[in-house]
């Protein structure tokens, strides 16, 4: 277990879990800059990090921003921010319909607060290792998200991304990522395809990229001894997490 050996801190990212939810300050950067101003507060000093989906890139961003307060980096389940336009990549763009759907003013928070099936049957559509999660895990991530402000900050991440953020990818591919780091996807995890995982070689010299076989989106649920290792690997004995 990596509570025997780490002390673990599992902060929510702002407007879900227990963590406040705020009207605004969903750009991926100000996400950033809420885990640094973390680590500041609790005085950690120098820290092991592992982000799943928007904590994964949202790690990526800090890392790049402030690589001194990381020892090492296990983004999981998330692409990599150095993106360069390519035919490949083009064809790939399906894979974030669902985004354009998470962002659509009023419907997409009216939708969540419905009713948790809706959160219960998208994690089941993008996982493979299905048995993983028990009815009572599916209804309590869907039901937190009935709560209107939590809808509302769900929505706003991905609107944010959407709106702003996308068109200026580009200041990332000028950027190097100087923390050791390990990316994990999923096989067959919709939203990341080999086309999308390539192009980071340039960006970040201490970076390794994995495919884990026969796993969806969720690494933490669906291959949990598989992520425990990575981070065993990656920290070593004697690094916070």
């Amino acid at each position: 277990m990596l509570a025997d050996r780490y002390r673990l801190i599992m902060p929510d990212l702002r407007g879900h879990g227990w963590s406040d939810a705020p009207r605004d300050g969903y750009d991926k950067e100000q996400l950033a800059t809420d885990l640094l101003d973390l680590v500041e507060v609790l005085d950690l000093g120098t820290v092991g990090l592992v982000g799943h989906d928007w904590g994964g890139w949202t790690g990526f961003l800090a890392c790049l921003r402030a690589p001194e307060r990381f020892r090492a980096f296990v983004a999981l389940s998330i692409v990599h921010p150095f993106q360069r336009p390519t035919v490949g990549k083009a064809m790939q763009t399906w894979r974030g319909a669902y985004q354009l759907a998470l962002s659509t003013p009023v419907v997409a928070a009216a939708a969540l607060r419905t009713s948790p099936q809706l959160v219960a049957s998208a994690i089941r559509a993008a996982s493979v290792r299905t048995a993983a999660f028990t009815s009572e895990d599916l209804h309590l991530y869907g039901a937190i998200l009935q709560q209107p402000d939590r809808a509302r900050a769900t929505v706003q991440l991905y609107r944010t991304f959407v709106l702003r953020e996308v068109v200026a990818l580009g200041r990332y591919r000028r950027q190097r990522l100087v923390v050791p780091t390990r990316l994990l996807v999923g096989e067959h995890d919709p939203i990341a395809s080999p086309a999308l995982l390539d192009g980071w070689q340039n960006n970040a010299v201490r970076m390794t990229v994995e495919r884990l076989p026969d796993v969806g989106h969720f690494l933490p649920e669906e291959a949990p001894a598989e992520v425990v290792d990575a981070i065993e690997v990656m920290f070593g004995s004697d690094v916070p997490a």
